[in-house]
């Protein structure tokens, strides 16, 4: 694991492989090892970048404002840490925002865009049912058991979780391993919460490909469609069965339409 000061905030981040870019951003809850799996199938032909941003992982968690454009900004910066002028960009849930919000503010740096699991944000996003989401993702202190399975329950489909019961406990000890801090995790829901991207999608005119799980608990899978339609040329893959972590739970399916897709382009 590496380390840099990237705008003022320690960001521990790892380098995988070789050959052209690839910056993976990951969500609200979560870091850089969620990426394990889809950073290691990647690696054979890219050089691919994971990071914790502030405010999770092994990252500085500062008490202070964040925003969306700011996530957007350090990612930037560190890819110039990195002398990487430009990079295939995949960003899921929450860092599907971030990515947008990079397309917008630093369109040279990207080849090309993967969205996944995410929303434009604002009063045209579609609100998934249930209690998914403040359950899993409140901001108040929970246990490692209870944020572990609350999170697992509502990122993975029903059926999967069926097949590997097993994830339950891995989610705990992933908390475990990394607890949420609760003063970082609040700013970054509150940023979150102000995403909105809507009107300004038209704006991106890089390759884009959507992809989601049909089975989403915590962001319903309309969004991608509404993002894939604002987007000039955006392609839309939807994955079942799946859940919000579809590329957990379809890996090899999820690793085949980003090669195909940056390949094509």
């Amino acid at each position: 694991m590496e380390r840099a000061m990237i705008n003022g905030v320690e960001l521990a981040y790892e380098l995988r492989g070789g050959g052209d870019p690839m910056v993976m951003i990951h969500g609200a809850q979560g870091d850089q090892s969620m990426f394990s799996g889809l950073a290691a199938a990647f690696a054979g032909d890219y050089r691919v970048v994971t990071f914790d941003q502030r405010g999770s992982g092994l990252s500085a968690k500062p008490d202070m404002p964040y925003s969306i454009a700011i996530f957007a900004d350090d990612t930037a910066a560190l890819m110039d840490h990195l002398s990487m002028s430009s990079a295939h960009i995949v960003g899921v849930s929450m860092g599907g925002m971030i990515a947008q919000e990079f397309a917008l503010r630093h369109p040279r740096k990207v080849r090309s865009l993967v969205l996944g699991c995410t929303t434009p944000g604002g009063p045209n996003a579609i609100r998934a049912g249930g209690d998914a989401l403040p359950n899993a993702y409140s901001t108040k202190p929970m246990t490692a058991e209870e944020r572990g399975k609350a999170l697992a329950e509502a990122a993975f489909s029903k059926s999967y979780l069926a097949k590997h019961p097993e994830v339950i406990n891995n989610m705990i000890e992933a908390r475990r391993a990394r607890p949420i801090d609760t003063v970082g995790f609040a700013h970054r829901m509150k940023a979150a919460g102000a995403h909105n991207t809507y009107d300004r999608l038209t704006e991106i005119r890089c390759p884009t490909l959507v992809i989601t799980g049909k089975d989403d608990a915590l962001i319903a899978w309309e969004n991608s469609r509404i993002i894939a339609e604002r987007i000039p040329g955006a392609e839309l893959v939807l994955l079942e069965p799946a859940g919000h972590c579809f590329w957990m739970e379809q890996p090899e399916k999820t690793r085949d339409a980003i090669a195909r897709f940056i390949h094509k382009h």
